[in-house]
């Protein structure tokens, strides 16, 4: 079954998992699971609150998903991301990536994916050239990065702005092999309203 690994923080946009958590198994039969870099390490062992105020527990920690291996691992935007102390996610990215997943990243998330190298050489987007620059120390892709509404997928690696939770989801379900057919049609569906 493909799987995907959702990557969640204190803060986390509400928004930017929302098509992915509620559409990925119970309509395409991926399997999808929660994961925190903040299990074990106080606050409140997993549980916090995402940025529209959900109360959430998050059982799992970062070696729970790397011993799962999940087709690509999602990192979630949030408002952590841009502070000090936001999780080092280096290490567990990189054996991610090491071990075959894809690797995605929304909003704040491309930070982490930044942080750890993973935008170096592949194209890219985010919320804005400057947001990574000013915000991942190490950051060396800036002339890789491409100003996109929509996510952009290469190589293997999964980026978006805050802005684009649909094309997001849709390259997402793309890198775990959802037909093609069934991807235009769940994008189809959810911009109608916009026609």
């Amino acid at each position: 079954m493909p799987s995907i690994g959702l990557i969640l923080t204190p803060g986390f946009a509400d928004w930017e998992y929302a098509f992915i958590a509620g559409t990925a198994a119970p309509y395409y039969g991926i399997e999808t699971r929660f994961f925190t870099p903040m299990q074990g390490q106080g606050q409140g062992q997993g549980q916090f609150r995402s940025m529209g105020g959900l109360a959430v527990t998050v059982e799992n920690g970062l070696q729970q998903c790397l011993d799962w291996r999940p087709d690509v691992v999602a990192v979630i935007g949030g408002t952590l991301w841009e502070q000090r102390d936001a999780p080092d996610l280096n290490s567990f990215l990189r054996t991610a990536r090491g071990n075959g997943a894809g690797i995605a990243g929304i909003c704040g998330g491309t930070l982490a994916l930044a942080r750890a190298g993973l935008l170096d050489t592949v194209a890219h987007t985010s919320n804005g050239a400057e947001f990574l620059q000013d915000n991942a120390a190490g950051y060396h892709g800036g002339a890789l990065y491409q100003a996109s509404p929509r996510a952009v997928a290469s190589e293997g690696i999964i980026t978006a702005a805050g802005t684009a939770p649909l094309s997001f989801t849709c390259a997402v379900f793309a890198a775990v092999g959802l037909a093609p057919e069934a991807i235009a049609k769940f994008q189809s569906m959810l911009t109608a309203e916009s026609a």
